[in-house]
């Protein structure tokens, strides 16, 4: 994950909530009154925000110290403390909210991919991401997948060709669309098309896409088309796939699953913040 980019994603969070002051923290605490809270865990699943954490808690207050009892990745179970933070009690109370939404956010899509994945176990399939994510929090949540197991597919629009149905339609078909981008982009851009019929597959595979997705494809009609696909070129299935259908997809032998269920359709995972109150720290 870009650091410089995520300090600056994390400046831009805090000038929203925080505006020109915390007015309650300011009322009650001077900027040396110092304090400690833990983020402890009050669900079950997986890890993922350790570098929020880090980084938010020293941009408001750079003396902070943090003891990390949790990394990214680690199963979290209920009470379990993520991590100890203390410093000033205005930059705890500040930086508050905005870390615990984040990292209750990552945690989610961290977890949901995890039991994603645990049902390709003894498959080849690899579980994907999508672009369905968050605006603004596009590079959080995917590396959110990465840390829950999950591979990222295309980051955007501008680092993979992929030919969807509305650019196949204007371009006037698969082959046309394929060789017009053929013609204009370099050899290290992969080419992918999505698909939704044998006749459109047939299609793809002869004018040599790089990746060739099977939109809203059963199980059974994966396991009838896969063989027709040489293995040199990728195979993707996504639509309408749920936790529960996810084992008899990659049974199939199909390369990747790619679902936008992983970052669009989340319930924040359960962190809370708790003070520990010290009589040196009252002010």
């Amino acid at each position: 994950m870009n650091q410089l980019k995520l300090k600056q994603m994390l400046t831009d969070f805090f000038n929203e909530d925080i505006g020109d002051h915390d007015l309650s923290a300011e009322l009650l605490f001077s900027i040396d009154t110092k304090g400690e809270f833990t983020l402890f865990s009050k669900d079950e699943g997986i890890f993922c925000g350790e570098s929020i954490i880090q980084n938010g808690f020293k941009l408001l207050d750079e003396q902070a110290h943090i003891t990390f009892f949790k990394n990214d990745g680690d199963a979290l179970h209920y009470g379990d403390q993520i991590a100890k933070i203390s410093g000033s009690i205005k930059a705890l109370l500040s930086g508050e909210r905005v870390v615990l939404n984040l990292i209750q956010r990552m945690s989610a899509i961290a977890t949901k991919t995890a039991i994603a994945v645990a049902q390709t176990e003894g498959t080849k399939t690899k579980i994907c991401d999508t672009r369905k994510t968050t605006p603004g929090l596009r590079m959080l949540e995917k590396y959110a997948v990465t840390v829950g197991g999950g591979f990222n597919h295309r980051n955007g629009l501008y680092d993979c060709v992929m030919l969807k149905d509305n650019h196949i339609s204007f371009a006037g078909g698969i082959t046309e669309a394929i060789q017009i981008v053929k013609k204009n982009i370099g050899h290290t851009v992969k080419i992918e098309v999505e698909v939704e019929t044998k006749e459109d597959l047939l299609e793809a595979i002869k004018a040599e896409a790089s990746i060739i997705m099977l939109d809203n494809c059963s199980p059974e009609q994966l396991r009838e088309w896969l063989p027709l696909i040489p293995k040199h070129i990728v195979s993707e299935v996504s639509g309408g796939i749920t936790i529960d259908t996810i084992q008899a997809y990659a049974k199939s032998g199909v390369d990747c699953i790619s679902l936008g269920a992983l970052t669009h359709s989340i319930n924040a995972f359960d962190i809370s913040a708790l003070v520990k109150i010290k009589e040196s720290f009252k002010k």
